[in-house]
């Protein structure tokens, strides 16, 4: 925990959050050069707002993290390649064994907090079925590398700076709680039984690799970059195009506009079953968007918290109008929710059922509705 928690302080308070800063100020004077070249051609109002209002709010949202996913699987790739990781698998055994596990669940679980796809994948090298589900139902609580981005937002928006790395380590802390009491419930209903033996080799400490380093940073960085130019570059594409129509030009005001737009029907169709856990319609929206990927929840939420034309500031975190109990039962909910449907696919393909899929999905869900609920509810009467 102390090493994690000193990774997380270099990451999001001192290299990452520096690094990230002058990544957002090269897209706001970006943004700022392409609409002053769209205002000054007199390009149509509607090429003009997809551009500004879609993509470089949309895009430019999510893009603005890169630096600190960089910086944390920076660090993450040390420690791997330096034989630590190896370590904390075999120390961890004892204390997995306590809630049904072996040592060796804890790869799949480590590797879930870069991707949960790839960790839910690797339980294939366990050797006990009943092992391989209870790894492959728990992996979902740990954060994977795709919520850093909301987190990032909501922490950098509400709490002070001496205490980000603290919330930061808390949410991951959260996640490895809810694991450990799901684990023991299911220890004693569904997978009763002890955990096979584990056994592994420890690889000897060394130096690590540069270019392996380099290799893992480059392709991090490679794929969040490709997601941000395709899948979460279309889906702003989408937001943007659902919340400017129908009739744009009718109403005053960017705000009723688009609570009139398709995007504000959906929107407030779900707000009911959001609404008691403090969420409108907007954060309602980023939710069911981040079902396919959890960066297009920051993607989405900059493409509805923006007002026309505004490329000022692509710091999202200065446009949500939420409080911080809101805040906090948001990153909550995101936490635990519906994993992305790559690692609903990926849950069905490894356990070979689509029940444990549909299963996983429905308790998450379920649970993160529930946690999100208590807290905004008993936060409301205390604060």
């Amino acid at each position: 925990i102390l090493i994690m928690g000193l990774v997380f302080f270099l990451t999001f308070n001192v290299i990452g959050a520096r690094l990230q800063s002058l990544l957002e100020m090269g897209i706001d004077k970006l943004g700022n050069i392409v609409d002053g070249i769209l205002t000054s051609t007199d390009v149509n109002p509607v090429i003009h707002s997809l551009v500004i209002d879609g993509i470089f709010t949309g895009v430019g949202s999510v893009l603005s993290f890169l630096p600190i996913i960089i910086t944390l699987f920076f660090f993450l790739s040390i420690l791997e390649d330096s034989g630590y990781m190896a370590r904390v698998a075999f120390v961890m055994d004892k204390i997995l064994r306590k809630i049904g596990l072996s040592g060796r669940s804890i790869v799949p679980m480590l590797i879930g907090f870069g991707c949960t796809v790839p960790g839910v994948m690797s339980s294939r090298t366990l050797s006990s079925e009943r092992d391989r589900k209870m790894t492959i139902l728990l992996t979902p609580f740990m954060s994977c590398s795709a919520k850093l981005p909301i987190y990032t937002l909501m922490i950098s928006a509400f709490v002070q700076r001496q205490y980000r790395v603290f919330a930061m380590v808390g949410l991951y802390l959260i996640g490895i709680v809810c694991a450990v009491i799901y684990a023991l419930i299911l220890k004693v209903t569904k997978f009763k039984g002890e955990p096979v033996p584990f056994v592994m080799e420890l690889p000897n400490y060394r130096l690590p690799s540069a270019k392996s380093v380099l290799h893992l940073i480059w392709e991090k960085a490679k794929g969040f970059i490709q997601k941000a130019f395709t899948i979460i570059f279309l889906a702003s594409i989408i937001i943007w195009f659902l919340g400017y129509y129908p009739q744009h030009d009718a109403y005053e005001s960017v705000a009723e506009q688009q609570k009139n737009s398709y995007i504000g029907q959906i929107g407030k169709a779900i707000e009911p079953v959001i609404k008691p856990l403090g969420f409108d319609w907007k954060l309602g929206i980023g939710l069911i968007s981040g079902v396919g990927a959890k960066e297009l929840v920051v993607s989405t939420l900059g493409v509805l918290y923006t007002n026309e034309g505004d490329v000022e500031n692509v710091n999202l975190s200065n446009r949500i109008p939420i409080t911080p109990l809101v805040a906090l039962a948001y990153m909550l909910f995101v936490l635990i929710y519906f994993p992305c449907i790559a690692t609903f696919a990926a849950i069905k393909q490894e356990s070979g059922s689509w029940k444990w899929a549909i299963f996983t999905a429905g308790y998450t869900t379920g649970l993160a509705w529930l946690i999100a609920f208590t807290v905004f509810q008993i936060g409301s009467l205390i604060v």
